[in-house]
């Protein structure tokens, strides 16, 4: 009999392109887990940023504290811990680019400005997108009018451990999940079988598979040094048998009901196949 499919993990990011927090339980907002990638980094032109050009920012590390996260970098001791809100305060305002989108977003403090300005070696500001901002998933496969925060343009990212298990097992140093930044990690079935998925729910929270997950150089960073693999793993072997059109998939881009929680140990069903 084969084992059922339940909720392993569950992972919100403060911050776009900074560490994880893996939780027990969250709660779903309409644009995706509360407190997922609600803060942004963005340059002196108010240009979003990620590792996939700053790859140090990996070296940011996130805690959970009460009300909020600490940021520290890991190889700045002298640095000290910067403490952030879940939720700014709306003193400033500004807008920021993210992709092709402009989106109007809070600053944060000017303390925090200068800390992450610090940390990185270059001028960067540190925003919020509040409940007030709209920023739509893309239109063409959104008609339920979905919304989305800083994350690249769904709500939800979903992988199989499976498919993790079963990329490890052609590669020569295996990779743990935190290279592919999902939101809901679940065990059981077969590798990438949430590709066939069109709608599941996971406890009685319904959810619709939109389509699979581009990959992008960020994959090849180290989440824990913030170098770049040499061979361009494991970006380079999921391209040998994971790449369509010109994109290499891994993993499910979902949107949700934009309300609902969540459990680890949650039991995943599916409900329609594509």
């Amino acid at each position: 009999m084969a084992a059922p499919l339940l909720l392993q993990d569950l992972y919100i990011y403060p911050v776009k392109s900074l560490g994880g927090i893996r939780v027990t339980q969250a709660e779903i907002e309409p644009r995706g887990l509360r407190h997922d990638r609600r803060w942004l980094l963005v340059d002196e032109r108010n240009q979003f940023m990620t590792q996939r050009q700053t790859p140090d920012m990996a070296l940011l590390r996130v805690a959970p504290a009460y009300n909020g996260f600490l940021l520290t970098h890991a190889q700045r001791p002298d640095l000290l811990p910067l403490y952030v809100p879940f939720e700014a305060t709306p003193e400033r305002t500004l807008f920021v680019t993210i992709w092709d989108d402009m989106v109007f977003a809070w600053r944060g403090t000017r303390a925090a400005d200068e800390w992450v300005s610090e940390a990185l070696g270059r001028p960067c500001k540190l925003v919020y997108m509040s409940d007030m901002a709209r920023r739509d998933v893309e239109p063409d496969l959104n008609p339920e009018g979905q919304l989305v925060s800083f994350a690249d343009g769904y709500p939800f990212l979903l992988i199989g451990q499976s498919a993790l298990d079963e990329l490890n097992g052609r590669l020569a140093e295996p990779v743990p999940m935190d290279r592919f930044r999902p939101n809901l990690v679940f065990s059981g079935g077969t590798p990438f079988e949430e590709d066939t998925w069109a709608e599941f729910q996971v406890g009685d929270v319904p959810f619709r598979a939109v389509r699979a997950c581009g990959r992008c150089v960020l994959t090849t960073i180290d989440q824990q040094s913030a170098e770049k693999s040499a061979a361009g793993e494991p970006l380079r072997t999921l391209a040998t048998y994971r790449t369509q059109g010109s994109k290499v998939m891994f993993g499910q881009n979902v949107t949700g009901p934009g309300r609902g929680l969540l459990r680890v140990g949650d039991t995943l069903q599916v409900l329609n196949l594509k």
